[in-house]
């Protein structure tokens, strides 16, 4: 493998179509083949902690290891997600849920003819994430679902199905790292009744594949606990092994691309709420962040960084135009942030336990933002050793942006 070349293996690309991993694709999420990769030295029983859950890619591998997974994160949804799929299902269940799917197909086909009165999520300019006939179809299947009397793990599955068949669905297009929407055209032929029965019979082939990936044992553990990554001390146990890919310091939401499932699923109802969530995150990133990044000034904490940052952030703010400020303040907030964690990190890995954190470097206005050399500062500060830094992949036509493995250990 050359670190110069793209290596989509080491993306979220490469979780796709593998059984659980694959359940929903997040941009950012990072490969379950590297994580595994790490995890190969790791005796069963270990314990293993990814303080940035997502798509809970560690917890997961974790547990598939025979290691006991454990993960937090600051979005609900995530942590819901990251739990449905380290759960151990029981045969009897998701065979009954299988031969409930059709009697679900029906009940969703009887609605369809009420679906302007059914409720739908108060996600901004909804006709554009999906056509007339789609939104009835996804309307009358939420509708069902919502009623439908079974276990809750059950209702789980059907639910991830459910955002499957959403996202699926829809106009979304994935072609830039805020997403966009695919330009459609109408066919002489084409009836919104088409759209409503293909939503339909797509959440049914949905269903079954995550129902067949669901009933693959588990040899360890797993968990994701809602919480803060710059705090890392409430319910979580001491870990062997910390491996994780924090959000990167490129100002990218990491809320936006969830938007519809949460919506969906009643995590979100309005974009005041996705703000909030958005500045919990390291840095702050999008809505009503984006306002308060204007007020926020620094902790007393002394990075061993802090030079560097206050040069950067000129630069920054000094080329970056109206925006500069912001941003410059974003970068300042984004370091200071991640510098809490590593001191809560260190705190919580156990001696000679051992870190990992998959990260890209950015760059504002030309000005290189050299995250994993700043990491490796920071974790050296707070007290781990043998940090070392090595490029894994370039992460795209860019020449200056490649992803990093930047490791340490508790000594």
């Amino acid at each position: 493998m050359s670190p110069h070349g793209q290596n989509a293996h080491l993306t979220h690309k490469a979780n796709v179509g593998v059984g659980r991993h694959g359940w929903l694709r997040l941009t950012p999420a990072y490969s379950v083949r590297l994580v595994r990769d790490r995890m190969e030295h790791l005796p069963v029983n270990s314990t293993v902690t990814d303080p940035f859950s997502g798509t809970g890619t560690s917890p997961l591998a974790a547990a598939e290891h025979g290691c006991s997974g454990q993960a937090v994160d600051v979005n609900p949804f995530l942590v819901w997600l990251g739990n449905v799929k380290v759960r151990t299902y029981e045969p009897c269940l998701l065979n009954e849920m299988s031969q409930d799917l059709p009697r679900i197909s029906r009940e969703a086909e009887k609605w369809v003819r009420e679906a302007p009165s059914l409720w739908e999520p108060r996600l901004h300019n909804i006709h554009r994430w999906w056509s007339g006939g789609s939104l009835a179809g996804l309307k009358s299947l939420r509708h069902v679902l919502d009623e439908i009397c079974i276990p809750q793990a059950g209702c789980d599955l059907l639910s991830v199905a459910f955002c499957r068949t959403a996202i699926g669905s829809s106009n979304a297009a994935f072609n830039h790292q805020s997403m966009s929407f695919k330009e459609t055209s109408m066919r002489p032929d084409y009836s919104e009744s088409d759209d409503c029965a293909l939503v339909i019979r797509r959440f049914a082939q949905e269903a079954r594949e995550i129902l067949s990936s669901a009933a693959v044992n588990l040899p360890g553990p797993g968990r994701v606990i809602l919480g803060d990554a710059r705090e890392l001390s409430e319910g979580l146990i001491p870990c062997d092994f910390l491996i994780t890919s924090p959000p990167y310091a490129n100002r990218m939401s990491y809320i936006r691309e969830l938007r519809p499932y949460m919506y969906w699923l009643r995590f979100l109802d309005s974009a005041s709420e996705a703000g909030e969530l958005d500045w919990l995150a390291i840095g702050g990133t999008w809505g009503v962040a984006t306002s308060r990044l204007n007020d926020w000034m620094p902790e007393a904490a002394d990075l061993p960084i802090e030079k560097q940052i206050r040069e950067l952030s000129h630069q920054i703010e000094r080329d970056g135009g109206t925006n500069g400020p912001l941003l410059a303040t974003y970068v300042t907030k984004y370091f200071h942030d991640m510098f809490r964690h590593f001191q809560a990190a260190f705190r919580h890995v156990r001696n000679a336990g051992r870190v990992v954190y998959i990260i890209g470097n950015s760059t504002f206005y030309g000005h290189l933002v050299p995250a994993q050399q700043w990491y490796a500062a920071m974790m050296r500060d707070v007290g781990f050793a043998d940090v070392r830094i090595s490029a894994i992949r370039k992460r795209n036509s860019k020449l200056a942006l490649y992803e990093y493995e930047v490791s340490g250990v508790r000594p």
